[in-house]
């Protein structure tokens, strides 16, 4: 038995499906996580990386480059979060060429509090709506990743 090849416009529709099932789910848990944090997307973003990375830090060129920001957009979102004292610089006691962005303790306590918020949306509008899909989803989106230069 063989399967046929999906036409043009059907497998431009399956990826305009993807694009919008993930834009209207990251902006509904994104929305969520402004409304009870107060955070941006990139602040969120970036206080996740930092509260799963060793030592609750991270050299601040490397952060910008797995947050996709721009070296200025991310001195911008850096900035605002050092105004909250949710992260602070450290220099590098080893290179001091280089700066790490540190969780501060409130950083931490909101990070880890925004961190299970995450977990418990996610369960909502996506684990309940897929039930066993989520997985197979996962799989296929780190597959595309791993083909596609990510």
């Amino acid at each position: 038995m063989t399967t046929e090849e999906p036409q043009d416009d059907e497998v431009v529709t399956w990826w305009g499906l993807v694009i919008e099932g993930y834009l209207a789910t990251q902006n509904k848990l994104m929305g969520e996580i402004a409304e009870r944090f107060g955070l941006a997307p990139a602040s969120f973003d970036i206080l996740l990386r930092l509260v799963r990375s060793p030592e609750h830090r991270m050299p601040m060129t490397r952060l910008a480059v797995e947050a996709a920001l721009s070296s200025g957009g991310f001195t911008k979102v850096a900035d605002r979060l050092v105004a909250a004292d949710l992260i602070c610089r450290v220099p590098s006691p080893d290179d001091r060429r280089v700066t790490f962005a540190a969780l501060t303790e409130h950083g931490l306590d909101v990070a880890e509090k925004a961190r299970e918020a995450c977990a418990e949306i996610l369960r909502r509008i996506v684990l309940t709506p897929l039930g066993d899909d989520a997985h197979a989803l996962a799989e296929a989106m780190r597959t595309l990743r791993a083909v596609n230069g990510g």
